[in-house]
């Protein structure tokens, strides 16, 4: 069964890919279509799309938008189509990398208050590593869980997380956010589909809670929703499919892949917990096609 992922992530925000390598990865794992979500971020997206018309890979350019949430849980909202060269697309990413860039030095001074000896430089040679010269990068969590990790302050990324970075953690600081309404309006404006990411990231306490998000979500124009994903299990998979289909929803999913950074999560195969046939990418194209947000262009209707 062809198989696709809708959920990836490269050097151009928190993974350890560079777009090129990515699409490359793809294509090894046989897999017949590939979106590159960067957080916050489209940079990447024209250097992929080329590297996948070379490699005759169905590409979408794809984005991950922060959206605001109640802690402890996180929304993300996922573009799919977007037109990388988009003017919203381009001032939504200044204004919320310039937030991440004046998070980080908070995190590792905290850092050092609990006695954790990196420094900022150290995260942003990490970041800077394997991304070709000139290329834009960004600096984010993941760059500093490694830091920690080389330094011996943790054992692992996860520890990293669990310990000090994720939102219950010691040096947790939040970042600019976009409202779901702007996350949403800016992905529409950008060309692309605007579905939730990971709904079990939202970490509500019950299902009658995440069906009023969902329609609350659908109310202000979400398109669709990530069924399938890495931390998804059986029952959150047939859920959300439920829901989907209760909201008429455009299904999507994908492994959240994120290279070294998050070593447990593999790219889309069908030896892994993530399934996803390509007709996903089908039916996601279609309602894309048919949507007011697509466009005749060649860098998202033709790489798809």
């Amino acid at each position: 069964m062809p198989l696709v992922d809708l959920h990836t992530h490269s050097t151009a925000s928190d993974g350890t890919l560079t777009p090129t390598q990515l699409v490359e990865a793809a294509a090894r794992s046989g897999l017949v279509g590939l979106a590159i979500t960067d957080h916050d971020t489209g940079n990447g997206l024209v250097e992929a799309g080329a590297a996948a018309d070379a490699l005759k890979l169905r590409f979408v350019p794809g984005i991950e938008i922060s959206a605001e949430f109640p802690q402890p849980g996180t929304m993300h909202i996922l573009g799919h189509f977007i037109d990388p060269l988009s003017p919203a697309l381009h001032d939504m990413s200044r204004i919320l990398l310039e937030g991440r860039n004046q998070r980080n030095p908070k995190i590792v001074a905290r850092l050092n208050e609990l006695g954790c000896p990196i420094t900022l430089e150290d995260v942003i040679a990490i970041a800077r590593a394997g991304v070709p010269q000139g290329e834009p990068f960004v600096v984010g969590r993941p760059h500093i869980a490694r830091a920690l990790v080389e330094a011996r302050c943790v054992k692992s990324m996860k520890e990293a997380f669990d310990q000090y970075l994720g939102t219950t953690g010691k040096a947790y600081f939040d970042k600019e956010r976009l409202t779901p309404r702007q996350a949403i309006e800016c992905i529409h404006k950008a060309g692309g589909l605007a579905t939730l990411a990971h709904p079990v990231q939202l970490r509500l306490s019950n299902h009658a809670e995440l069906q009023t998000v969902i329609s609350k979500l659908k109310d202000i124009g979400l398109d669709g929703i990530e069924v399938w994903h890495s931390d998804h299990g059986p029952q959150d998979s047939k859920l959300l499919l439920e829901f989907a289909r209760r909201y008429d929803l455009v299904c999507t999913g994908g492994s959240d892949f994120h290279g070294g950074n998050k070593p447990d999560v593999q790219l889309v195969s069908g030896r892994n917990n993530v399934s996803v046939p390509v007709e996903v990418l089908d039916n996601l194209e279609a309602r894309w096609r048919s949507s007011p947000y697509a466009r005749s262009r060649t860098n998202a209707g033709e790489a798809a």
